[in-house]
């Protein structure tokens, strides 16, 4: 599956016109997939692993891989520290 860039509106700029900026993880060329948000999203309100696995039908390993993935490609070692980068970048 093809990874999207990752995109949030900020405050109005001069002009009144919004201005989109790209997220990308650090040290990393690379964006997150609209499937690790969705499952990102899932961990902030508390799912685990096998719960986010029977909500988008898919097999635990295939999310905890997304999950390896996703804190490999944000360089931080625990899913936790993955949800807060995209908390904190109103990803999620």
């Amino acid at each position: 599956m093809p990874s999207i860039p990752l995109l949030r509106r900020t405050p109005l700029a001069k002009g009144g016109c919004p201005v989109v900026e790209l997220y990308q993880a650090p040290g990393s060329a690379g964006s997150l997939s609209a499937v690790d948000l969705d499952i990102l999203a899932r961990l902030a309100r508390g799912a685990t692993l096998h719960q986010v696995a029977d909500e988008l039908h898919l097999s635990h390993r295939t999310v905890s891989r997304h999950v390896q993935n996703i804190c490999r490609h944000l360089g931080v070692q625990r899913p936790i520290e993955a949800v807060v980068w995209a908390v904190r970048r109103d990803l999620i």
